[in-house]
């Protein structure tokens, strides 16, 4: 039996295989702390919790659902875009209700790209781009982002390319894994890139709310960019349901209803009394982001202290839910101290490379851990390297 040839490109997740080596080694006795994946670790407001209970202990509940959500799910996402963004959105028509913004790759390419198609991706970016051009049959092409240019795509270098075949572009700020957030006017120039190409621009816009000293920004308040532009977003991070799988995509109407046509071939609709629960932590205010964040500013503490045991240079004003650190050169690359660290300390640390070769100097710390945890990290290293 051979698989399909989409395949050809595709290797099992990073983390799935690594988990599983972690697995393997924490039954052998190590005891791995595990610092590699966003996966946050603190609960969902109690409120959010709550509700989730009192509707699924209605007999009503249980029932296949529609695939665009149902109308209070959607009127909360509008409502929170307005609230938080500025943005306003026609809930019946420029929101869809995902299982996760992760879905929402896919479905987007499966729904737009094919054989033929080019589509532009961010080096280093989150691997599910990559993956997503390769099963929808289109050809990725890497846009280089470096430190040297604070991990901003250089537009006018990519305007002298050949982008007749270009049909999208992902764009992703404050990007994963750099923690770089969109600087002033940086989200006008790539509307204005994306018009002038005849380019599709998907921002994927998870981490606005965490250790970000700014108001969290939409690509979609730009002026010109809903007819150029859709956005994901996700309730994941912000909301600590990252294992609840509630996301959205906005924008153009008529695309957000192609992708319907290709979603609803793929699953019945999201527990309803997951999208109640939803609308509760969509409409939490702003003391909910302020609890989240104070957690996260003690744990970059730590991990900051960490990376400078380890002779890692960080640079500042990085947003979101990891630390980006440069490793030192007696390295050749991120994995050679990712291994050595898991090996001496019994941690594990994310190789940059991973998110593309623009990455391979680099190595990416979680703060998805408590700080008794962390602490005990931070021990462990001091301890492996001799200080």
């Amino acid at each position: 039996m051979h698989v399909a040839s989409r395949l050809q490109h595709i290797q099992e997740y990073y983390f799935s295989q690594k988990l599983r080596e972690i697995e393997g080694l924490n039954k052998a006795g190590a005891q791995i702390i595990n610092l590699g994946i966003g996966s946050p670790d603190m609960p969902p407001h109690p409120n959010v919790i709550a509700a989730l209970t009192a509707a699924a202990q209605q007999p009503n509940t249980h029932a296949y659902q529609g695939y665009k959500g149902v109308p209070a799910l959607r009127q909360a996402m509008a409502g929170w875009y307005q609230r938080q963004y500025g943005v306003e959105l026609n809930p019946d028509t420029e929101i869809l209700p995902l299982l996760g913004s992760k879905e929402g790759i896919i479905h987007i390419s499966m729904t737009l790209l094919e054989a033929g198609d080019e589509v532009l991706i961010p080096n280093p970016g989150y691997p599910a781009y990559r993956a997503a051009a390769h099963l929808s049959g289109a050809t990725p092409l890497d846009y280089d982002l470096t430190e040297e240019n604070n991990w901003l795509p250089d537009l006018d270098a990519l305007a002298r390319r050949d982008l007749s075949r270009v049909k999208l572009m992902w764009v992703n700020y404050p990007h994963m894994p750099t923690g770089t957030p969109p600087p002033a006017g940086f989200f006008e120039r790539l509307v204005a890139f994306a018009a002038a190409h005849d380019i599709l621009l998907v921002h994927d816009n998870p981490y606005s709310f965490i250790l970000n000293t700014e108001p969290p920004r939409s690509l979609l308040a730009v002026p010109g960019a809903r007819a150029v532009a859709l956005e994901l977003n996700s309730l994941s991070k912000s909301h600590n349901m990252a294992g609840w799988r509630v996301g959205l995509l906005a924008g153009r109407a008529d695309v957000l209803q192609d992708v319907l046509r290709f979603k609803s071939n793929l699953d019945s609709g999201m527990f309803l009394p997951v999208q109640l629960a939803a609308v509760e932590a969509l409409n939490l205010d702003a003391s909910w982001y302020a609890e989240l964040n104070a957690h996260y500013r003690a744990r970059r503490t730590l991990v900051l202290e960490l990376l400078k045991l380890l002779k890692c240079t960080v640079a500042p004003n990085q947003v979101g839910l990891f630390v980006w650190a440069k490793v030192p050169a007696q390295y050749p690359d991120a994995y050679a101290l990712s291994d050595e660290v898991l090996r001496a300390a019994r941690v594990f640390l994310t190789p940059g490379g991973i998110f593309g070769s623009n990455g391979n100097g680099y190595i990416r710390l979680s703060l998805c851990q408590p700080v008794e945890v962390l602490q005990q990290a931070l021990a462990r290293v001091r301890e492996s390297t001799g200080q």
